[in-house]
């Protein structure tokens, strides 16, 4: 709005196309390997899409990542152990985490019946309080 309260002005041309898709349209199957697609990739921002077909994280190896990541299970079922938890826990449809940079995880496994699928967010570490 300007000093009178007007919105400012409709640029002219054509708007810039606008990205559509749907996280869970051509879910890969893939046993040997989890598959990443970057949805939007921003400096410190980076929206991505996971699909896991039953696979974990290597015994002994611990994700430990200098952003923050904020991840959603849409599909399947999984289990995510954070350092220090006595044991993973289960992840269902709809749940969510916010993993603080530096919380140590792991997968420790994934639904092998079904395709899992995450959506991912990583972006700059918040402001602790």
């Amino acid at each position: 709005m300007d000093a009178k309260g007007n919105p400012p002005p409709v640029p002219q041309g054509n708007p810039p196309p606008v990205p559509q898709g749907n996280l869970l349209a051509q879910v890969p199957v893939d046993r040997t390997a989890e598959r990443f697609e970057a949805l939007l990739e921003r400096p410190g921002l980076k929206i991505e899409r996971i699909v896991s077909n039953g696979q974990a994280s290597p015994e002994g190896f611990w994700y430990d990542s200098a952003q923050d990541e904020w991840v959603l299970l849409v599909s399947g079922r999984a289990g995510l152990h954070l350092d220090g938890e006595a044991g993973p826990r289960t992840l269902a449809p709809g749940d969510y985490l916010h993993l603080p940079a530096h919380c140590r995880h792991r997968v420790a496994w994934t639904d092998a019946a079904q395709p899992t699928v995450w959506l991912a967010v990583h972006c700059e570490p918040g402001a602790r309080g």
